[in-house]
């Protein structure tokens, strides 16, 4: 379970998601765009680097 940061509207929620969704092993990604709240299922441990990157990439943050 992941924190984003700054997400307020759909746009916010469609690029966390499809950033997300391109790291290597995640099969799904599941945003909740009141709260921030990200879940990712991956096909083994989540790199979290990756996750960070893909998210920051899309324009937004995750918690610490």
């Amino acid at each position: 379970l992941l924190q984003a940061t700054a997400m307020s509207y759909w746009p916010c929620f469609r690029a966390v998601s499809d950033e997300l969704g391109a790291v290597p092993g995640v099969t799904a990604v599941r945003v909740d765009l009141g709260s921030g709240r990200v879940e990712v299922d991956a096909d083994g441990p989540l790199d979290l680097a990756a996750a960070r990157a893909a998210v920051d990439e899309a324009g937004y943050g995750l918690a610490p």
